[in-house]
């Protein structure tokens, strides 16, 4: 059985059951958790940084996030038919939760 860099995860490629897929899988999803739970941090700290709500929402910036996005996925090998649709929506879920921490501490 081949592992991966992750103790106990067998690569996808070598793969035998499905009960190995999943624990990947799970494997995979702490991580995704934790590795997003530091982006809505940075977003807590836009809502602290930027001077008004109306520059919460900044188009420029979300189409620099997807041409990076597509553009790393397309280096590592994801399909852009995941990545594209998978980012566009943590954008605006980030641009929605960056709107409930402003209100919340700064809003009137």
């Amino acid at each position: 059985m081949t592992t991966s860099t992750r103790p106990g995860i067998t690569e996808p490629e070598a793969c035998q059951t499905m009960q190995d897929v999943r624990a990947g899988v799970d494997a995979l999803d702490r991580e995704l958790v934790a590795l997003i739970a530091e982006r809505a941090r940075y977003m807590e700290a836009a809502a602290r940084i930027k001077p008004s709500r109306e520059v919460v929402r900044d188009e420029w910036r979300i189409n620099d996030v997807i041409a990076k996005v597509t553009a790393e996925a397309e280096k590592r090998g994801l399909a852009v038919e995941i990545a594209e649709p998978v980012w566009r929506e943590l954008v605006e879920r980030s641009i929605a939760y960056e709107f409930s921490v402003w209100d919340k501490t700064r809003g009137d």
